[in-house]
């Protein structure tokens, strides 16, 4: 399966060319809203049995196997520089591609997949806190709601940045 998202997800909008939907993968780390574009997304999975690795970084949770083939998972709360998920819950995997590697991100729990006009959307704000902007490529404001649409290049770039205690 080259993209999972038509699949799973049903096939996307038009593309962002024509300036009119843009479709996102929603899911909620904590308290807050997040959005990856449908297109990135692979599959969505429930919990899974998750390696170690050791030495590796409080980001890396550690290694699944998905159909065969060795994916990296990503926990996205301490890459926020959020506390760890609460009372050992379980968390949902997010499988995305990036440099033709698989990764799997780690969220509290997935949503629904959301058709945004792109006229609603908006960059970072100077209120959005520095370590939100680092992991985001913008904002949709939602009724009462803020969904943070984020980089999953910027999430899974470790070398280059500095970290953020």
């Amino acid at each position: 399966m080259k993209n999972g998202a038509d699949s799973e997800f049903g096939a996307a909008s038009s593309p962002t060319a024509n300036g009119e939907q843009r479709d996102y993968v929603t899911m909620s780390i904590g308290d807050q809203m997040f959005g990856i574009p449908v297109l990135t997304v692979q599959d969505v999975l429930g919990p899974q049995n998750i390696a170690r690795v050791p030495l590796a970084p409080p980001e890396v949770a550690g290694s699944l196997n998905l159909r065969g083939r060795i994916v990296t998972a990503i926990d996205v709360r301490p890459r926020l520089g959020l506390a760890t998920r609460e009372g050992g819950k379980a968390a949902m995997s997010v499988v995305v591609e990036h440099e033709n590697e698989l990764y799997s991100l780690l969220v509290d729990s997935v949503g629904e997949v959301l058709s945004l006009n792109s006229r609603d959307y908006q960059r970072n704000p100077p209120t959005l806190s520095p370590r939100l902007r680092e992991f985001s490529d913008g904002i949709y404001r939602l009724n009462g709601s803020l969904l943070v649409v984020l980089s999953v290049g910027s999430l899974l770039d470790f070398g280059s940045r500095s970290e953020v205690a």
